[in-house]
C-alpha cells in the first residue's frame, strides 16, 4: 500500500484518479482551495481528506501528483522537492499507471467525457473494469483486466499514453492559447495516433479523422455510408433517439440511447464499434446504453416552474450548436433561452464570430462575462465583443438574473466551462425568494 497525496485534488481528472487509488485500498489524501467544487463530491462520500494547500501537508513517506494547474513554485512542490520524496506529474502518473491493463484511451474535441462515460458504463458489465471520467468519477477495482480513462489532448498532455485502444471522437481546432493553428492541432492526435498499440476507434464523418495515418488497424463510424459501423433510420421517441446499426453494410440490430441530437448517437456508436470489436453480447449492450445515467455537467436537466433547466459544460461553438439542437429535438416547440458565459479570452477572440452563429440558433441569448484562466493574460477583450455580434443578445449578471423569468415554458440553457453554475444558483434563489 502506497501513500499518496495530491496537489490539487479537486481538479476533473485528478479527483477520479484519488478515487481510483482509494478503491485499490491505497492511502489517499490531498490538497486545495477552499472553493467548492463538483468534484469533491465524491472524494468526501469515500472519506478522502481535503486540505487547504500548506507546505506541511507533504510528508517523508507520500509519494506526489501534483495537478497541471500548479507550477513548480507552488509551496507544497517545493516542500516535496526539499524532502526528495517521489514527485509525478498528473499525466505521466496516469501514463503509467494504465499499463498495468488493458487501456482504453478516449479523446477527441468534443464528446469525449461522454463517450467515456457511456463506454464505462457499457463495458464494466461484461468486464472487469476500472475507469476515469473527466467529471469527476472515478471506479478502481483491484483485478481489472481494463481501464478506460478520459484523454486530454491540451498541452499534449495525451502523449504521456501509449494506449491499447483509442477511441477519437473528433478533431475540431481548440486550447488556442497553446496550439497556435489547426494543423499544429491537428498534428498532436497524429503522434497520439502512432503510439497506440491494438486499434483506433475514430468518427469518419470527420474529415481530419479521414487524415490520421496509424500503424494499427483504424476502425470508423458514423453517419455517411463508407463507415465500417453506420447509424441510418434515427427516429426521436419519447426514450430517446432509436437508431439501426450496419457493421460493414450487414444489420447488426436496432439501439435505443436515452438522449438526443446526432452527437449523442455518435457517442453510441463509438461504444458499440469498441464493444462488437471485443464480442460484448449483443443484448447486454443494448441493456447497458439503455440504462446510462449520463455525466456530471453533460445536459443534466431539472424541472423549474414551468422551465427546464439544463446545465452543460458547452465551450466551443461546435459544442454549443449541437447543444442547442439537442433541446430542440428533445423539447420541440418551446423557446430555447442560451445563457453562455464565454470560457477564456484566448478562445473566445479565436471563434468569435462562430460561437455568434452558433448562439443565434437560440430563441433568445444571454452573456456572462468572460471566465478567464490563470494560464493566460486578461487583456482588453470583454464579452461586448460578442454581444455585439448577436442581435436582441442581452448581458446577464448576478444582480438581473430575475430577466430569466420572463420567458415561461422555455429551456434555460447554462453552456460553460468556467463558474456558470453560480448563475443558475443565483436564479433559483432569486426566485425562492
Amino acid at each position: 500500500m502506497t501513500k499518496y497525496h495530491f496537489v490539487g485534488i479537486k481538479g476533473t481528472g485528478m479527483s477520479p484518479l484519488a478515487q481510483i487509488l482509494h478503491d485499490m485500498h491505497h492511502d489517499v489524501q490531498g490538497s486545495d482551495v477552499d472553493k467548492r467544487f463538483f468534484t469533491q463530491e465524491a472524494l468526501e462520500r469515500k472519506g478522502i481528506p481535503i486540505f487547504p494547500f500548506d507546505e506541511n501537508n507533504i510528508k517523508e513517506d507520500y509519494t506526489v501528483i501534483w495537478g497541471n494547474a500548479f507550477p513548480e513554485t507552488h509551496p507544497e512542490i517545493v516542500r516535496a522537492k526539499q524532502l526528495n520524496v517521489p514527485i509525478h506529474r498528473y499525466y505521466d502518473f496516469l501514463g503509467a499507471f494504465a499499463k498495468h491493463f488493458t487501456s482504453v484511451a478516449v479523446t477527441g474535441t468534443h464528446g469525449k467525457t461522454g463517450t467515456t462515460g457511456l463506454l464505462s458504463h457499457v463495458f464494466s458489465a461484461f468486464k472487469s473494469t476500472s475507469y476515469l471520467i473527466g467529471d469527476g468519477t472515478g471506479v478502481g477495482k483491484e483485478n481489472s483486466e481494463f481501464f478506460i480513462f478520459e484523454a486530454c489532448e491540451y498541452r499534449r498532455h495525451f502523449l504521456s499514453y501509449e494506449p491499447d485502444f483509442c477511441i477519437i471522437t473528433n478533431i475540431d481546432y481548440d486550447h488556442t492559447d497553446y496550439f497556435k493553428t489547426p494543423e499544429d492541432y491537428f498534428h498532436a492526435f497524429q503522434e497520439l495516433a502512432q503510439q497506440v498499440k491494438q486499434a483506433i476507434f475514430a468518427c469518419g464523418d470527420d474529415q481530419n479523422l479521414q487524415r490520421l495515418r496509424a500503424n494499427v488497424p483504424m476502425i470508423f463510424y458514423g453517419l455517411k455510408e463508407d463507415n465500417d459501423f453506420r447509424a441510418v433510420n434515427l427516429e426521436r421517441t419519447d426514450a430517446g433517439t432509436q437508431f439501426d446499426v450496419y457493421v460493414r453494410n450487414d444489420f447488426y440490430g436496432r439501439f435505443t440511447v436515452p438522449a438526443y441530437g446526432e452527437h449523442n448517437v455518435l457517442n453510441a456508436l463509438a461504444v458499440i464499434s469498441f464493444c462488437h470489436y471485443q464480442n460484448m453480447p449483443i443484448e447486454l449492450l443494448k441493456e447497458r446504453l439503455l440504462t446510462f445515467p449520463g455525466v456530471k455537467r453533460r445536459f443534466n436537466e431539472r424541472p423549474f416552474g414551468s422551465q427546464i433547466i439544463v446545465d452543460d459544460y458547452a465551450h466551443h461553438p461546435t459544442e454549443i450548436k449541437a447543444t442547442i439542437h439537442a433541446a430542440a429535438s428533445k423539447w420541440p416547440g418551446r423557446p430555447i433561452v442560451a445563457i453562455f458565459q464565454p470560457h477564456t479570452y484566448t478562445r473566445t477572440k479565436a471563434f468569435l464570430d462562430d460561437f455568434a452563429d452558433s448562439l443565434k440558433t437560440a430563441d433568445h441569448v444571454y452573456l456572462c462575462d468572460i471566465f478567464g484562466s490563470a494560464r493566460e493574460a486578461n487583456g482588453e477583450l470583454t464579452v461586448d465583443v460578442l454581444l455585439n455580434r448577436i442581435p436582441g443578445a442581452k448581458r446577464l449578471t448576478e444582480e438581473n438574473i430575475r430577466e430569466l423569468e420572463n420567458y415561461p415554458d422555455s429551456i434555460l440553457l447554462f453552456m460553460g466551462a468556467g463558474d456558470i453554475q453560480k448563475y443558475q444558483q443565483a436564479y433559483v434563489k432569486a426566485l425562492a425568494k
